[in-house]
């Protein structure tokens, strides 16, 4: 590593989880790599949340505690301040794998558009599910998504400067996905990191909301890749879930 090394602004969106942000909080201010500006976006917490964030106030950069319109609102709150080459949403709960994670990828090729790996899940008792379901491509580009979403945002690192904001309001819990596919859009030079980068705590408001977040996805996907191509994807998708149940059940009985 040297002064020229890329600086990354990692950003942690929270509201009222005083039970998982200090993982998080941890998992980015013990990474090796010293160049990181971290960013904290409290939606104005009724818990403990922002006394804990405090505890962490010497090693974070930037802390916003007010409230706001969801999660996406202060998504575009982080982006406007950050400053880095590099953007990473690393939301309460979720963590970076391991302390030497962002290290190592960014050791691994030079002013790479997307640097990228592979997502473990975790459940409420921090107890691995082993990696979701849908597995990283080796090659990703913006084609990557018809059959799933196959990288997460807590495991991929974009270049700032192609990020836009998340303006679709209509899209209330899959924004991600469209942000993720207009980067890639754009993108020349994509980095497989070929290893775990983070940990998804699973059951968030995707989950919760499941239909709306699904018929969200299906309107995104639509417009990347056309009615009647996405159509067929979701057929595809169908099929691809149900042998994953199947196959699943089998092993638990």
């Amino acid at each position: 590593m040297s002064k020229n090394s890329p600086l990354l602004s990692v950003i942690t969106v929270v509201y009222n989880d005083e039970k998982n942000i200090e993982r998080t909080i941890k998992s980015v201010v013990n990474q090796t790599y010293p160049y990181v500006e971290y960013i904290v976006i409290d939606g104005a917490s009724k818990d403990g949340t922002i006394n804990i964030v405090n505890k962490y106030r010497d090693q974070i950069t930037k802390i916003v505690s007010e409230p706001d319109k969801g999660i996406y609102d202060a998504m575009n709150k982080a982006m406007k301040i950050a400053t880095g080459d590099y953007l990473l949403f690393m939301n309460s709960g979720d963590e970076i794998y391991r302390s030497d994670t962002v290290e190592k990828l960014f050791s691994l090729s030079p002013d790479a558009d997307i640097y990228y790996g592979e997502t473990e899940m975790i459940n409420d008792n921090l107890e691995s599910l082993g990696r979701r379901r849908h597995q990283a491509p080796e090659n990703f580009s913006w084609k990557s998504f018809k059959y799933g979403m196959s990288i997460c945002h807590q495991a991929i690192y974009v270049k700032r400067t192609l990020a836009e904001p998340y303006n679709n309001k209509s899209y209330q819990l899959s924004a991600d996905i469209d942000w993720i596919l207009n980067i890639a859009k754009k993108s020349r030079k994509i980095i497989n990191g070929h290893s775990y980068v983070a940990k998804y705590l699973v059951g968030g408001m995707s989950k919760k909301k499941h239909w709306q977040s699904l018929k969200e996805r299906y309107l995104i996907l639509k417009k990347y890749y056309g009615f009647i191509p996405n159509l067929f994807n979701h057929i595809i998708i169908a099929f691809n879930l149900a042998f994953y149940w199947l196959k699943n059940k089998r092993t638990n009985d």
